[in-house]
């Protein structure tokens, strides 16, 4: 069958091993840049024109979409469903995903754990915004911040009552987060297709830097998830609508705690971490459901 994957850089190494892995499996897989998409909304024949020509044959699709592109990206995703072709990621649950306050209210009215958080649109309150979430030290996040960007350790009152004023001040949307110490700067990337956990790993933060991501120079290793983890995980995910989805989470004394569910994750850590072949788990799981309407 034909697989489209949706991704701006063909390069990258998801699109590459995706790419790969397709072809491995006898497909035929053809990368579009989303953001190049042309679509044509009319009665009973929506369609998608890429470099001038029309996109047909496509049997499913495999988006790999980046935050700072979701409203475009989602909207190609949403063309795609209107076709009646199967997508890995469905529209709907990409922008729930990138959503991070939407998440993680229906991520708390599903009882999933998660690190206490407070949100405000005023600098009214801020000494009670902290102190809602436990009081310093405490993590600033920014609503549009990725991949460890835009997320900060303030360590007294002081110095976080300065930062969540000077965010709101300019008119920036923020989560203000316990600090989790016994995490230990390392957090747990959980990979989940199909509602099944895949592959883990434990990701530990530079020396001096709370932030685990393996883009801000963390470490990853495999680990084996204890039987609450393994759940909140795949709990996270279907309450997302996910069927692919990478969740982040803390080991805390109250037990496992989701930070974010991603909608596009990365294949490079996971893979090398835990030496699983990520890119044909997927690629297997669009094949069981080419063909569901």
């Amino acid at each position: 069958m034909k697989i489209v994957i949706l991704s701006c850089n063909p390069k990258c190494y998801s699109t590459k091993r995706l790419v790969e892995a397709g072809e491995k499996h006898g497909h035929e897989m053809l990368v579009l840049d989303h953001t190049k998409c042309v679509l044509v909304i009319e009665k009973n024949r929506p369609h998608i024109i890429y470099r001038e020509q029309e996109v047909k044959g496509v049997s499913a699709v495999i988006p790999r979409i980046g935050a700072s592109v979701t409203f475009y990206g989602a909207a190609v995703v949403r063309q795609f469903e209107m076709m009646k072709i199967f997508t890995a990621v469905e529209s709907q649950a990409l922008v729930r995903s990138r959503d991070k306050l939407r998440s993680l209210q229906l991520l708390a009215r599903a009882g999933i754990g998660m690190p206490k958080s407070a949100f405000a649109s005023t600098t009214k309150y801020v000494d009670n915004l902290i102190e809602q979430v436990g009081g310093a030290p405490v993590v600033v996040k920014l609503l549009e911040g990725t991949q460890g960007i835009g997320v900060i350790l303030a360590e007294t009152h002081n110095s976080a009552k300065s930062v969540i004023e000077a965010f709101l001040g300019v008119k920036v949307n923020l989560l203000v987060q316990e600090f989790v110490k016994e995490a230990k700067s390392a957090d747990i990337r959980v990979f989940v297709v199909d509602g099944q956990i895949i592959g883990a790993m434990k990701r530990q933060g530079v020396e001096g830097d709370f932030r685990s991501n393996l883009h801000r120079g963390g470490t990853a290793t495999s680990i084996e998830l204890s039987t609450e983890e393994k759940a909140t995980a795949i709990r996270a995910a279907k309450k997302l609508g996910l069927g692919i989805a990478g969740v982040d989470m803390l080991q805390s004394n109250r037990g496992p705690l989701v930070m974010e569910v991603n909608s596009s994750p990365g294949l490079q850590g996971i893979e090398g971490a835990t030496k699983v072949d990520i890119a044909g788990k997927i690629i297997e799981y669009v094949e069981r459901n080419e063909h569901v309407d």
